[in-house]
């Protein structure tokens, strides 16, 4: 018997490298849930990129006190607890170490990923 609800350790994740870091995806193969919900360590040197599809909500789990997110043109300071929605188009990186829980939707495809 099936369950109604999913439930996903993301310690027992495998990490996927990607532009921003190293990020464990959750609920990809979840059939009615319509996105993903990543827990990603974003390393320092993360890449300036954009979805055309994704929207992203980065939490902001852990990071220093310098830590930052460049969305297009703007820098903005970052710190545990802010949340940020980055809608399609947006040219977006993190800058500086940090952990943050990401909802994309729809799903995350790694197709999306877009650089300058």
């Amino acid at each position: 018997m099936s369950h109604p609800y999913e439930i996903v350790d993301f310690a027992a994740l495998s990490g996927v490298t990607c532009p921003c870091g190293v990020a464990r995806r959750a609920f990809q193969d979840v059939a009615d849930f319509p996105g993903t919900v990543h827990v990603t360590e974003i390393s320092a040197d993360a890449r300036l990129h954009y979805h055309q599809q994704l929207t992203e909500t980065y939490f902001f789990l852990e990071c220093g006190p310098d830590a930052k997110m460049q969305l297009n043109d703007e820098t903005i300071p970052v710190h545990p607890g802010l949340c940020i929605l980055i809608r399609p188009g947006v040219r977006h990186r993190a800058i500086g170490r940090m952990k943050v829980l990401i909802v994309v939707i729809p799903k995350f495809d790694p197709v999306d990923e877009w650089f300058d």
